[in-house]
């Protein structure tokens, strides 16, 4: 039986349905008004356009620029209709403001709409200032900023909707955390292929940190299933909208962990009605950064090596360039060669001399410019003062002669042998060393475009008005002190430092605030993603004491052991037949290594349809994937299978982080499988 109240917000949904429909429909005309006129401007110009002089030309353009633009603004307009047509609203609250006057309905959906015929708001966009009290408040007074002050008030109805290709599957009246059962339906779904809005179920704490306008640097550590990701996705498309005249998609870009990711949480943004955001990986950013002049080992590969071949000394590398204390010496080298890699002497030109101090204080004089681009001024003030002194102008002899001279009063005059020469300076040169071919190892390629940039100069990417840096715990100082010189702008930054795929180069919220003193740290301590018990069982690997699992239940996790490799193999062909039948949408084997997930998948292959993500991989697709956690981070499955998870598999210290990733990918259901001893990191007691 249907409770009156929901029956009449049935009606009342199809009244908006229709509202809608014809909004559709005049939107539809507009477009095809728009195309219609674009076609018939350009029509003209072509006829006309021997009679046209440059500047009719230039106006006619202009003009169908301007055509052009409220076109584009009218398709999507129709296209955010579109969307609302199938979920019209999630929310609802009836407000009434300190005056005690009533207030209509207020109805909250993923975009505004406007009706043109009543002339008033049907329904509110979830980040607009009004929307913010469905996030923070319950019944009872309640409040919301707007650009011209505070709104107090009482709130007293909430409501919550499920609606579904444009029919109600429930609702929700409560006066206490009325995100609760909707949450817990949500989370209770199979995982998808592409990460989803979470705008119907945003939680109190979740809503500050997208709402938060003021943040310079916005510090994010979430931990594992705590949303953080799309969180900051949500957090862009507030900003977005909240500054839609000052910024555009196009002026944020993301820097993401690999394009596997980019895929999986490409949906987020438009969904929510916002263009695709511009992406570039890091290592996309040093080949820029370093104009392709050197060859380097990528950070998949570093991790890598640590899984397949951990050796000290590479390690030892690592570490070193992780610090922030590497990061000070840097800097100590630079003000050391500035100060005693200059040997001035007096210059001869002829029978003129340009005496040692001049030349000094000329140097000195550019304290402003890069090192290694003073040389071109201090040349120039040298040949003028020789100028002066003959009285004529300098032969072409005599200004090669300068050109040549001034640069050799320098030791070095290349950035890559001063980076060699400040190890020997340091007085640790075994810590640079190259790959085969010559190539640097990753953790030397951001500490050499901190050079360049010191001593050759650099152009800020001023175009980028805000910055989002996703995985915070694997930069380092270093890398975090390149982002701050080349991007100017406001960040947001995320992670979580018990996920870092490599512990001997990460960086926790507190040290990225050594590097951004003017950054607004926020913890996120409540998990999303997986059921208690999986939540629970990953804390015998990393303890984090503040974690705040969500109180949603399922199977204990389960660690199967066997004899031998086949056996266990053999199970996991039971474990993936269970999959199939349990109406779940996707399956990770996350396996410790590259090698090993090739190899797996190579059997699996042979009995199943599945999926090998690679480091090369530039889609996420439902099913069984199998990859590696470092590869999996940011993702997430229904179920997880961890295979070969014996001791002589995980037992370095960057074995333990990758399988603390792997269980925390898991949502409904965690399998862990071994031959041979069980790895120490899941003993019990």
């Amino acid at each position: 039986m249907i409770h009156p109240t929901e029956q009449e917000e049935k009606e009342y949904l199809e009244q908006v349905k229709e509202m809608l429909l014809l909004a559709v429909a005049r939107a539809d005309e507009n477009v095809r008004q728009h195309s219609s006129e674009l076609r018939q401007k350009k029509q003209y110009i072509y006829e006309n356009q021997s009679g046209m002089d440059e500047a009719d030309m230039v106006a006619a353009g202009q003009s169908v620029n301007r055509m052009a633009f409220s076109g584009e603004g009218a398709v999507d307009r129709k296209r955010k209709l579109l969307k609302l047509m199938a979920s019209p609203y999630f929310g609802r609250i009836e407000f009434s403001d300190g005056r005690g006057e009533s207030q209509e309905a207020i109805y909250i959906g993923i975009h505004t709409f406007f009706d043109e015929t009543q002339k008033e708001n049907i329904i509110y966009d979830w980040r607009a200032p009004i929307s913010s009290m469905f996030y923070d408040f319950e019944l009872g007074e309640a409040w919301y900023l707007t650009p011209s002050g505070k709104v107090s008030g009482t709130i007293s109805l909430k409501r919550q909707y499920k609606i579904r290709d444009g029919k109600m599957e429930f609702m929700i009246e409560n006066a206490v955390n009325i995100h609760d059962e909707i949450l817990q339906q949500e989370l209770s779904k199979s995982a998808d292929d592409k990460m989803r809005n979470i705008v119907a179920t945003i939680q109190r704490d979740q809503n500050a940190v997208i709402r938060n306008e003021a943040a310079t640097v916005m510090i994010i550590q979430g931990v594992a299933g705590s949303g953080k990701t799309s969180i900051a996705l949500h957090r862009i498309a507030f900003l977005l909208y909240r500054f839609r005249e000052e910024i555009r998609a196009s002026d944020i870009l993301i820097l993401s962990p690999n394009k596997v990711f980019s895929d999986y949480i490409s949906n987020v943004l438009p969904e929510l009605g916002e263009e695709h955001i511009p992406e570039m990986g890091l290592e996309e950013l040093a080949t820029e950064l370093l104009e392709s002049r050197y060859t380097f080992q990528t950070f998949f590969q570093q991790v890598a090596l640590l899984l397949e071949e951990p050796d000290p000394a590479f390690v030892e590398r690592i570490q070193a360039k992780a610090s922030f204390e590497f990061l000070r010496q840097l800097n100590r080298y630079l003000i050391y060669i500035e100060n005693n890699y200059f040997i001035f002497t007096e210059l001869r030109v002829g029978k003129m001399v340009i005496p040692f101090p001049f030349i000094q204080e000329r140097f000195r004089a550019y304290h402003r410019i890069p090192l290694l681009k003073r040389f071109h001024e201090v040349v120039k003030d040298v040949q003028n003062y020789l100028r002066n002194q003959v009285q004529r102008k300098l032969t072409g002899h005599e200004k090669t002669l300068i050109w040549e001279a001034i640069p050799k009063m320098f030791k070095y005059r290349n950035v890559f042998d001063l980076y060699q020469d400040f190890y020997r300076w340091l007085g640790k040169p075994q810590l640079l060393r190259y790959l085969p071919g010559g190539a640097l190892e990753y953790a030397d390629v951001f500490p050499l475009i901190y050079f360049t940039m010191r001593l050759e100069g650099y152009e800020p990417q001023n175009h980028v008005k805000h910055l989002l840096i996703d995985e915070m715990q694997d930069y380092t100082p270093v890398q975090y002190a390149v982002l701050s010189r080349m991007f100017l702008c406001k960040k947001t930054i995320l992670g979580d430092v018990a996920q870092t795929v490599n512990p001997f180069s990460a960086s926790s919220a507190e040290a990225i605030e050594q590097v951004f003193p003017q950054g607004e740290v926020v913890k996120l301590l409540r998990s999303y993603r997986s059921t208690y018990e999986i939540t629970r069982f990953a804390q015998r690997i990393s303890a984090q004491p503040d974690i705040i699992p969500l109180e949603r239940h399922g199977e204990e996790p389960e660690v199967k052991s066997f004899q031998t490799e086949v056996d266990e193999r053999a199970a996991m062909d039971v474990c993936i037949q269970t999959f199939q039948m349990s109406g779940y949408q996707s399956l990770g084997v996350l396996c410790k290594t590259s090698t090993q997930a090739s190899q797996v998948f190579a059997y699996l292959k042979q009995q199943h349809t599945a999926h090998l993500l690679t480091a090369e991989s530039t889609t996420f697709q439902e099913g069984i994937i199998v990859t590696t956690p470092h590869l999996a981070k940011g993702l997430e499955f229904d179920e997880v299978i961890i295979p070969l998870a014996s001791a002589s598999n995980y037992h370095t210290p960057v074995d333990k982080s990758m399988l603390y990733i792997a269980c925390t990918r898991a949502m409904h259901k965690l399998t862990i499988t071994h031959h041979g001893a069980l790895t120490e990191f899941l003993r019990v007691g």
